[in-house]
């Protein structure tokens, strides 16, 4: 869906329990991206409803269809609660290439600079220049980290 053409989506809080999400899950999965099948399943258990200070599960439509997500939780690998981490990003394919992602996480880091003073991600190497080019650093010595953005006073 790529080119030219502008596309409005809606960015709105998501509870992963509709047909739409079972789309998109299936649709990681059969790209070999589980991280929407973790999604669901932490969900489902209780382990993860995103529901701690600061934490958020978003989703975005493009009218009925649900186009992609993206989550903002309390990095588990870390003490304390001022580290966010940026949780099981995911957009169609029929969606890619539209700013779609980068509106999801721009959204996460809005809301995370609300709450924590670091944000971290572990991103696979062909989404490197991704989070390079919206702000984050990569890490270089950390085993569950490769990019994180630090909030300064005032942001």
């Amino acid at each position: 869906m790529g080119g030219s053409a502008k596309i409005d989506y809606g960015i709105k809080r998501l509870r992963p329990v509709t047909p739409a999400f079972d789309m998109l899950k299936d649709e990681s999965r059969l790209e070999g991206y589980w991280m929407l099948v973790r999604l669901g399943d932490g969900w489902a258990s209780g382990r993860n409803k995103f529901l701690k200070r600061g934490e958020a599960l978003f989703g975005a439509w493009h009218g009925a269809e649900l186009a992609g997500v993206c989550g903002l939780n309390i990095d588990p690998y870390f003490e304390g609660r001022d580290h966010g981490r940026v949780r099981h990003l995911f957009v169609s394919g029929r969606h890619r290439r539209a700013g779609l992602g980068r509106t999801l996480v721009e959204t996460v880091i809005d809301r995370a600079r609300r709450y924590f003073t670091v944000l971290n991600t572990r991103a696979p190497p062909e989404a490197f220049g991704f989070y390079e080019r919206l702000g984050f650093q990569r890490v270089g010595d950390e085993e569950f980290v490769t990019h994180r953005m630090v909030f300064g006073k005032g942001n």
